[in-house]
């Protein structure tokens, strides 16, 4: 057993190897619905982690600040999720999540109008309503490359990570993204979307790279929000 003591001070005993989420579950079903993720001896974490150690948790819902982020940042790959389906020769960049809301950089022989988000935003609710899990994996260097090899930027990526450092991914039903994280469970958590807007950002910020497509959005849990 170890014990976990949360926000509050309350402590509660569990099994070694008892997941976040599990433990939101066990003291009640509101917080799991309304939990995002979590921070494990303060750093940002998933709900699936294991708690393997004694160690202080709190849970992160919507009106936290790291559970607002794990949101967005689930929202931008939906996005992405919904771009690859709709334009599959698009090539993926970054997307994280921003002060208000998330953006996703695209490569894309496709000009995105606001004709193509209203289908990518059509796209991005089939997504929801599916409630794919969404599952964390680690690779080896010479594996991630492989898994990333049709995906040039995200090979520019691994190549500058330093040796030894730890590559992660997130997979959403047949969409799998290199992804530090955190991110939601699943899919169908992301209850309203939106998209705001696409417009030109260069790669890294450099004009001297080429191009690229960004398209911003914004996601709530409630619709009344939006």
């Amino acid at each position: 057993m170890v014990n976990i003591t949360l926000k509050g001070g309350d402590v509660r005993q569990v099994a070694e190897g008892t997941t976040i989420d599990a433990l939101c579950r066990d003291i009640s079903m509101g917080l799991y619905r309304a939990a995002c993720a979590a921070t494990l001896d303060g750093k940002t974490v998933d709900l699936r982690t294991p708690l393997t150690a004694d160690a202080e948790v709190a849970i992160l819902t919507f009106d936290d600040e790291g559970g607002k982020r794990a949101y967005w940042h689930t929202a931008s790959h939906i996005l992405a999720q919904a771009v690859k389906r709709l334009y599959p020769s698009t090539k993926l960049t970054i997307g994280p999540s921003i002060d208000m809301g998330f953006y996703y950089d695209f490569d894309s022989d496709v000009n995105f109008t606001p004709e193509h988000l209203t289908a990518l935003e059509a796209e991005m609710k089939k997504i929801t309503k599916e409630a794919l899990p969404i599952e964390r994996f680690t690779l080896p260097r010479d594996e991630a490359l492989e898994l990333m090899k049709d995906e040039p930027y995200k090979v520019e990526l691994i190549n500058e990570l330093p040796e030894g450092e730890e590559i992660s991914f997130y997979k959403q039903g047949e969409f799998v993204d290199l992804c530090a994280g955190p991110h939601l469970p699943d899919t169908g958590r992301v209850k309203a979307i939106g998209l705001l807007s696409a417009t030109g950002a260069y790669w890294r910020g450099d004009s001297k790279n080429k191009m690229l497509q960004r398209i911003y959005g914004i996601a709530f849990p409630k619709s009344a929000d939006l």
